[in-house]
């Protein structure tokens, strides 16, 4: 087990999860995630960040192959989650830096975490400040909210390298550690996926950092996140700064997505209706069972979607359970700049559409066509009815993105 150079005595020592399948309570299946530790080797040599508990070990062997743990003269915490500072106890114990930088807010996060911090050398630095190494300086930029109060970036400007924590991560398992290695479609939907189903209730905080870098000119030619791929050479980072900015402004985009589930089958019939119409008017979809389909997928698909169409049939007087894990999950992930329609059938109550219209209104959606619903099985005027409301969704959806 060895460590890997990224750039001169620079080295990721961190550990690859094969085995994780959840993830903030998405799904990571096949993925798994990696938990990414860097060290820089100079005058004073830096840990930035570790690992989660249970590869402590991991990170041990791969650092001690590198130097003595107790060669370490500064960690700096990025980030106080557990899956990068579950190793930090047993990493201060062995290594007994001069300092442990952290941020204001992750000054914080560690008193709330970890019984003894008292005895450790927390250093506070905020944005701006800058700390000597030798040859290199750190410099610090906060960014709360990407995705917890505490995360911040660390840059060194000699080698220009942002290590980012969270931010531009993905939740990639593999042996390879740069992201120019892998297939490019997979990494985007790795980057399309973590986006949307961890930062995305952040975004105007992801515009905001975005716009301090370039203030602050940052020379980046690297991006080394905490999870997933690292990035490497001037055209990557920038294209992988203008995923971000495009993530985080929402533009409302000509595709819609379909979200359902149905008892026997007469919502999934008025499903592949609305579809056809969807289709007929010039506006591409997906179809997706919820049965099938985890909510953190219908997430990634929503990533490339201007319209949200959700049906249902009435179950106990809602909405079946799978839906409607789906809208909550959805409304915490808080999406903008999309339309909306709803859809189901029912047997005898009917309070299946009222209830998701209102849910989708709740996250500020648009919703320019009335519903559809049919109680039983759906006629040929009902799948009409579906049809049309399909088309004219459609148009809205269009003429949104047309103005914009």
């Amino acid at each position: 087990m060895k460590s890997l150079e990224i750039k001169k005595d620079i080295f990721w020592v961190g550990a690859v999860d094969y085995a994780s399948r959840d993830f903030h309570g998405y799904s990571l299946s096949p993925q798994g995630t990696t938990y990414n530790a860097y060290v820089v080797r100079d005058e004073k040599n830096v840990l930035f960040d570790t690992v989660k508990h249970e590869f402590t070990g991991t990170l041990v062997c791969r650092l001690s192959k590198l130097m003595k743990p107790e060669d370490i003269d500064y960690i700096v915490v990025n980030h106080v989650e557990l899956d990068h500072s579950g190793a930090l106890p047993r990493m201060i114990e062995l290594c007994k830096p001069e300092a442990v930088l952290c941020s204001p807010k992750g000054k914080s996060a560690i008193e709330a975490h970890f019984p003894g911090w008292e005895a450790w050398p927390l250093k506070v630095v905020k944005s701006g400040d800058s700390v000597s190494i030798g040859k290199r300086s750190i410099r610090f930029l906060e960014t709360p909210m990407l995705h917890w109060p505490d995360s911040m970036f660390s840059h060194i400007p000699e080698d220009r390298l942002l290590i980012s924590n969270d931010a531009f991560g993905q939740n990639i398992a593999s042996s390879e550690r740069f992201a120019d290695e892998i297939d490019p479609a997979v990494v985007d939907h790795a980057m399309t996926e973590y986006y949307h189903n961890i930062v995305l209730p952040y975004s105007p905080q992801v515009l905001k950092v975005l716009g301090q870098i370039e203030e602050m000119k940052l020379e980046v030619d690297m991006i080394a996140p905490d999870h997933g791929l690292i990035f490497r050479g001037k055209d990557a980072v920038r294209s992988c700064l203008e995923t971000y900015r495009r993530f985080a402004e929402q533009k409302t985009q000509k595709r819609a997505v379909i979200v359902y589930d149905t008892m026997w089958h007469s919502t999934r019939k008025m499903a592949h209706a609305i579809a056809e119409g969807l289709n007929d008017a010039g506006v591409p979809s997906r179809i997706m069972d919820m049965k099938d389909n985890h909510h953190s997928a219908v997430m990634t698909e929503l990533a490339r979607c201007g319209l949200v169409i959700v049906g249902s049939p009435t179950h106990n007087n809602g909405i079946m359970p799978f839906v409607s894990a789906m809208l909550t999950y959805m409304k915490g992930l808080r999406p903008k700049n999309r339309l909306a329609g709803a859809f189901g059938s029912y047997g005898w109550s009917g309070e299946c559409v009222k209830i998701l219209s209102e849910a989708l209104q709740g996250m500020g959606f648009d919703m320019p066509v009335d519903p559809v619903r049919h109680r039983c099985v759906p006629t040929h005027e009902t799948l009409g009815a579906c049809h049309a409301m399909g088309k004219a969704l459609a148009e809205a959806l269009i003429a949104r993105c047309d103005e914009g």
